[in-house]
């Protein structure tokens, strides 16, 4: 995964890319370090780009979009939130949204 480093890089991203996955962590938790290889394994199956970001080191980033907690895994589409999963992420559920986004942007 592409590695957000400021908060303007993120605006940045959103702008260029109709469609992607972003993968929000931060420091000491271990759910997020569990969770990021299922995730980052999905980027083989589903060709959008993937990106993370640690908001301890990106905190703007939490602010602008209301991350509580982490993990976060929020999808977007057309330069908005299509969907997000919050601390407990079920894979299969990603998935179906992953896929969903790849066939809209087919039909575009």
């Amino acid at each position: 995964m592409k590695q957000i480093a400021s908060f303007e890089e993120w605006v940045e991203t959103i702008k260029l890319k109709n469609e992607l996955l972003l993968f929000v962590k931060t420091n000491n938790c271990s759910v997020c370090d569990g969770l990021y290889p299922q995730v980052e394994v999905l980027k083989v199956d589903y060709p959008i780009p993937f990106y993370q970001v640690n908001i301890a080191q990106v905190p703007e980033i939490a602010g602008q979009l209301s991350l509580f907690t982490a993990p976060v895994v929020l999808l977007f589409y057309g330069g908005k939130e299509y969907t997000r999963f919050a601390r407990f992420v079920r894979i299969e559920e990603l998935k179906q949204r992953l896929a969903e986004v790849i066939e809209r942007g087919k039909q575009d």
